[in-house]
């Protein structure tokens, strides 16, 4: 059965408390999506106020704000600060990302990027780039998708799911689905198998979309957009995004390299707000139970780098 919402955003209420918003003031929702977010920033915004709201998937544009003080901006968000600067806005007061993938995605059979329905092999949030899932699952040798299923994927036994691929195509090519999991499912925990094929999919999506080199990218432009005293919000679903946004927001670098001035004083662009990242309580769980891995770090910016 397909879901009927494009997205139920995840911590909404504690998201939008975190930005702090100034009704005049100018916010970026960086994955846009359903808009759920951006609806909740635009209700605390006066008319002077602007929201930007980005997505590199043309589905989205359907969702679109009806509303002089909304503009869609059709991009990944790695490119944030160019586009901003064509619209004509250097400094923003708030930044939000939720990195999580819209149940849009997971729930439509064409588009690949669940392991619940047949379907092409694709994964790619923006359908004009040119490699999908399956280019990838059929061209990659066996160290690349160990590796692959390692890092963004966290199973341990990703060496011999990868032999198993390897092994597959080498009869016919993994055009399919069904094609994949019929490769991988023997190698699954049976007590876990939902769990660990998920894990499968998400390596695959976070390669296909070049996700932890896209958030990278925008972290950094991050501190360079947002003003001093401006907030960034970012909901993370899995440890190795979560890893990076935390460590960026104590540090101000990917590394998490916290530089001190002379007297031991940390010398981060970034006031970390959340000690431990904020999480779903349980009545959120039971109403949206995607939003279980979800976890919401904020920041404010408090000089300039």
């Amino acid at each position: 059965m397909q879901h009927n919402a494009y997205h139920i955003p995840a911590l909404l209420d504690d998201a939008i408390n975190g930005l702090d918003i100034k009704a005049s003031g100018t916010y970026v929702d960086v994955t846009f999506g359903g808009g759920g977010h951006s609806r909740a920033i635009m209700e605390s915004l006066d008319d002077d106020g602007r929201l930007f709201g980005f997505d590199q998937d043309a589905d989205a544009m359907a969702n679109a704000i009806d509303d002089p003080r909304f503009t869609f901006v059709y991009s990944n968000f790695r490119y944030m600060r160019n586009f901003l600067r064509f619209h004509g806005v250097t400094a923003v007061d708030g930044i939000l990302a939720d990195l999580g993938v819209s149940f849009h995605h997971f729930d439509d059979p064409e588009r690949g990027f669940s392991f619940r329905w047949e379907g092409a092999l694709d994964m790619r949030m923006n359908r004009n780039a040119s490699r999908s899932a399956e280019w990838y699952v059929n061209n990659f040798s066996e160290e690349q998708l160990a590796d692959i299923l390692y890092l963004y994927g966290e199973l341990k036994n990703s060496r011999r799911i990868a032999s198993a691929i390897i092994k597959a195509r080498s009869t016919e090519p993994i055009t399919t689905v069904e094609g994949l999991l019929s490769a991988v499912r023997p190698l699954m925990n049976p007590r876990k198998e939902k769990k660990e094929l998920a894990q499968v999919f998400q390596a695959l999506r976070i390669t296909v979309n070049n996700e932890i080199e896209a958030l990278s990218e925008f972290l950094r432009q991050s501190l360079e957009v947002l003003k001093p005293g401006g907030r960034l919000a970012v909901i993370t679903y899995h440890s190795l995004e979560d890893r990076l946004v935390k460590n960026f927001m104590r540090s101000g670098n990917l590394e998490g390299r916290v530089e001190q001035d002379f007297y031991g004083r940390n010398l981060s662009p970034f006031r970390l707000l959340t000690s431990k990242p904020i999480v779903a309580d349980d009545a959120e769980v039971e109403r949206n139970p995607r939003s279980r891995s979800a976890k919401l770090r904020i920041a404010e910016k408090v000089m300039t780098p």
